[in-house]
């Protein structure tokens, strides 16, 4: 009969696996629309530039997004995990100020 090794560990019972941790659930992000808001100054060309510059979307899709923040007064430039959504907002934000616009930009739950 062999001798067992102290560095081995036990064998046990069915598929052979040994659990040495305990199993947590990871729930995903909560995950943020990032608004923009109509104004009466801010420039349409401006608003697609914000969208294809911040928010990476294609030329196309940043007019219809400039579209409807134009025709409902608000729109959804983007959806992210809170950290990602705020600090787009604040880029936005910033570059709005940097061109004199008053560009409006929040963050809420999803």
């Amino acid at each position: 009969m062999a001798k067992k090794r102290d560095d081995e560990q036990p064998a046990l019972e069915g598929d052979g696996a040994v659990a040495t941790e305990t199993e947590r659930k990871v729930e995903p992000p909560k995950l943020y629309r990032v608004l923009l808001h109509n104004d009466n100054y801010t420039t349409m060309e401006f608003v697609v530039m914000i969208l294809v510059t911040v928010f990476r979307h294609s030329e196309a899709e940043a007019v219809q997004i400039m579209l409807n923040v134009h025709q409902k007064g608000v729109g959804v430039a983007g959806i992210f995990a809170y950290e990602i959504a705020e600090t787009k907002a604040a880029q936005v934000m910033r570059v709005a100020r940097q061109h004199e616009f008053p560009l409006r930009c929040s963050v809420e739950l999803a």
